[in-house]
């Protein structure tokens, strides 16, 4: 079944709505010569980017599809349907099919990869079969692996797993014997790995990511305030507000909810303090996962990481004050990528530029 999408054209409000909204849409599609012969997907949780070699990032939207429950048909894929979550009418549903960093919706998922890799083809006049690399989650079962591999449709699909790719995007040298620490807060998990000579030497991977802290901010309202807010305005207040350390001076913010008690519309105002206690049990489950890693880290490498630090990444790491949060826990240095969103993708690119040198890292 061919489903035909026009790409959204945004409104003016709704641009003031989303500022991020014109950095997230694919670039325009500019007919060239040259096809996109090799693709990296970084699959997430929250965002999908799609990178061609010798281009960089041609595609960075968010992992929402919009479905015709009557006849299954997408209505929206990205932005288009970001802009739906928590809006829809009747048989409409505005769906992730990405849940804790693997495909939770096959179905979607596929129509929504399908989709994205069209777009990117299609860019070209000559149109191949592409050879693709997608980043996984380094917990990820052979189930998870397989549903991955069908999705996509292309001629041949290699994975990498996602701290390796990460630590690759930021620049550390993972091929040699100095240990590298590298943690990717997603939307959906939290990838910890030490890596050394071109493989991971131990990790640990949770479930807990960014969608956990909203749904942490979610029941924080629902308790505190008795007001009933959805997922989009909890990632909002966790953006402006969110923090893992006392800010100076603290800040405050406007909600807009349901109240519950009266079941009408009600403004509130929260300060950062309270979201900061709201989250503090997901970002506690992080710092015990990192713990985990470095305690299963042999005593070399730990030496090594001693001295070069941890290195975040993902969009979890934007918090402010995690990585002075983790200094504090553990005694090391740490420093988060500047720009943590594409690292992992960049580093999946940098393999497509050397094959030789990067290959062990991959698997079918």
């Amino acid at each position: 079944m061919t489903v035909a999408i026009k790409p959204p054209v945004p409104s003016s409000s709704e641009a003031e709505i989303d500022p991020g909204a014109d950095r997230r849409r694919p670039m325009p599609r500019r007919r060239g010569w040259r096809p996109a012969t090799e693709i990296a997907v970084d699959l997430g949780t929250a965002n999908t980017l799609v990178l061609v070699k010798g281009e960089g990032v041609v595609l960075n939207e968010p992992s929402v599809a919009a479905v015709d429950q009557s006849t299954g048909n997408i209505m929206g894929i990205g932005l288009e349907a970001k802009r739906m979550l928590g809006r829809t009418p009747d048989g409409i549903l505005a769906v992730r099919p990405m849940k804790d960093g693997v495909i939770a919706n096959f179905d979607v998922a596929e129509k929504m990869l399908r989709h994205f890799l069209r777009l990117v083809i299609d860019r070209s006049i000559f149109k191949v079969k592409p050879t693709v690399i997608v980043c996984v989650p380094s917990g990820i079962t052979e189930v998870e692996r397989r549903a991955v591999r069908d999705s996509a449709g292309v001629k041949r699909l290699l994975m990498v797993a996602e701290p390796m790719a990460a630590a690759i995007g930021v620049g550390l040298p993972v091929e040699t014997p100095v240990g590298s620490m590298v943690i990717d807060i997603g939307g959906g998990t939290t990838n910890i790995a030490v890596i050394a000579l071109g493989g991971i030497v131990c990790d640990a991977s949770i479930r807990t990511g960014g969608d956990e802290l909203d749904q942490a901010i979610v029941q924080f309202m629902r308790k505190n305030y008795s007001l009933l807010i959805g997922e989009p305005t909890a990632e909002r207040i966790k953006i402006r507000l969110g923090s893992a350390v006392p800010l100076e001076p603290e800040e405050e913010m406007d909600v807009k909810g349901r109240d519950l008690v009266s079941g009408l519309p009600k403004t509130v105002r929260v300060d950062s303090s309270g979201v900061r206690d709201a989250i503090q049990e997901p970002v506690s489950r992080i710092l015990n996962a990192v713990r985990r890693a470095l305690e299963m880290t042999p005593p070399e490498l730990a030496s090594d990481i001693l001295e070069h630090g941890i290195v975040l990444t993902g969009g979890g790491s934007l918090i402010r004050g995690l990585d002075q949060l983790l200094m504090d826990e553990t005694g090391l240095p740490v420093r988060v990528d500047d720009d943590p969103l594409t690292s992992v993708v960049r580093g999946t690119g940098r393999i497509l530029d050397d094959f030789a040198r990067y290959g062990n890292v991959l698997t079918t």
